[in-house]
């Protein structure tokens, strides 16, 4: 094949995109056909994904994508990461999906480390603790009729390449956020499942990024008027794995920052780190493209900036960074790894409290917030990046921040200035452009290691680079006043 027409479904958790990609040795073009917005849905009390509404998305976006290229020959699915769906016998749905940022499993990782110590828990995944991980929403759900009454469960992407294939998998890089694999065997740990309750009977046979899944299904195509045959490729299913598919390096000495709803930051390894120092400083191994290990720390991202905004009635950014850039830097700081930040409502408020928490003056106009929310975010990338470094033994010389965030100008520049490193920000689109890599590959228009993919990406794409202040002082002193 010498050119691929793929596209790639990249749903975040704000909104979703079906993005049409033309991939050749030479060309990696991406235009958006289709977006469509993504919502929590609370039923009585309890959060819900309208996974339904997504799916219609997606196929509306497979119809525009086909429409636009005239043939598609693929099409790959990317999500966050955690959360599932439950099916009967039959295959039908038990129940929209729960939002792993609903209540239920507050209090359920401290029971669930009284039966498993979180020791032995990491030394067997080497996944940091999340309230929301997968294997504490199972426990939170024992004993529901819908988890009683399930035959299998798959997570979001493996949910939506079963409805559009009729094939049950669970690609590997999005399993490995459950805390229910053996990252370095890269399996299911059934021992661990049982040990914690949870039917190992439940889960799909596991398959690598790059899976040729199967076709979409004679409905699907008729559903959105699709020629035959369009292949399913499992890519990096996580969105962060096909993020990382799609940073721009040339050498693995590099760091990356994945920002959007959450910041993902870390480095590419070969093998996992799971000893007592890297279960202590929270880090998370999870699986990759090419066997690689995703070493990592979720970092609260931009959703603190993004529910100010919706706080605020969503003002134009544009205006406040702009203001917020003339603020005093590093005038007050907040943990954003800080769990009261989780919680959707009223950030603003929650801010100035963190702030007078840690006897600092409490930021009180929108500019002084942003700049609040957007310093402490390139000092969590700054703490996160070097404790990676001295846990991994990986050596860093760039820091690639890719995804939403890469648009932030004034996030870029504080993160080169917080990290000391320069700072190569885009593709903004980078899960999508990942997705559509490993599509292309496994398809045969293009070949070579992930390396030869990037390289790809540096010559289509036009990239920013910021370099380090060379004054870290100030830096310095925001950390301490953090840790006290």
């Amino acid at each position: 094949m010498s050119a691929a027409h793929v596209a790639a479904v990249d749903l975040g958790a704000a909104s979703g995109r079906v993005v049409l990609g033309r991939v050749s040795p030479d060309r990696l073009e991406l235009e958006e056909v289709h977006r469509f917005p993504n919502g929590p849905v609370r039923l009585r009390d309890v959060l819900h994904w309208d996974v339904l509404g997504l799916y219609r998305g997606i196929l509306e976006g497979l119809r525009a994508a086909g429409r636009a290229a005239g043939h598609l020959d693929a099409a790959g699915i990317d999500t966050w990461a955690v959360d599932y769906g439950l099916l009967d016998t039959t295959g039908a749905l038990l129940g929209n999906p729960v939002h792993y940022r609903d209540a239920r499993t507050d209090g359920v990782a401290e029971a669930l480390h009284e039966r498993i110590p979180a020791a032995e828990l990491y030394a067997a995944t080497g996944l940091q603790v999340l309230p929301f991980n997968t294997i504490y929403q199972l426990a939170a759900a024992t004993g529901t009729p819908a988890l009683a009454a399930a035959r299998h469960l798959l997570l979001l992407p493996d949910l939506f390449a079963y409805w559009l294939t009729g094939h049950r998998r669970a690609e590997i890089s999005n399993a490995s956020t459950t805390g229910l694999l053996d990252t370095a065997r890269r399996c299911w740990d059934r021992d661990l499942m049982a040990r914690a309750g949870i039917d190992p009977g439940l889960f799909a046979p596991l398959v690598e990024a790059g899976t040729r899944v199967g076709p979409l299904s004679p409905h699907v195509l008729a559903e959105t008027g699709l020629g035959g045959p369009v292949e399913l490729v499992a890519v990096g299913s996580h969105d962060t794995a096909s993020a990382v598919a799609g940073v721009p390096a040339a050498d693995p000495a590099f760091a990356y920052v994945a920002t959007g709803t959450w910041s993902l930051v870390g480095v590419e390894l070969d093998t996992p780190v799971r000893g007592e120092a890297s279960r202590a400083a929270n880090f998370s191994n999870e699986l990759g493209i090419d066997g690689t290990v995703r070493y990592l720390r979720n970092v609260m991202g931009l959703w603190p900036l993004q529910e100010c905004l919706r706080h605020w009635g969503n003002p134009d950014l544009a205006e406040l960074l702009v203001a917020a850039r003339r603020e005093p830097p590093l005038a007050a700081v907040v943990d954003a790894a800080d769990p009261a930040f989780i919680p959707p409502g009223d950030m603003p408020e929650r801010i100035a409290a963190a702030c007078v928490r840690l006897g600092q003056p409490a930021p009180r106009s929108r500019a002084a917030i942003v700049r609040c929310v957007l310093d402490s975010l390139a000092l969590a990338h700054r703490r996160t990046v070097r404790e990676a470094v001295a846990l991994s033994g990986r050596a860093v010389g760039t820091v690639h921040l890719v995804g939403g965030g890469a648009r932030n100008e004034l996030l870029c520049r504080l993160t080169a200035d917080a990290c000391g490193l320069p700072v190569v920000a885009g593709p903004v689109e980078a899960a999508a452009v990942g997705n559509a890599l490993v599509q292309a590959r496994a398809l045969g228009a293009l070949d070579g290691d992930r390396f030869a993919l990037r390289d790809l990406v540096r010559r289509t794409h036009r990239l920013a680079r910021y370099e380090p202040a060379a004054d870290d002082t100030a830096w310095q002193e925001a950390e301490t006043r953090l840790v006290g």
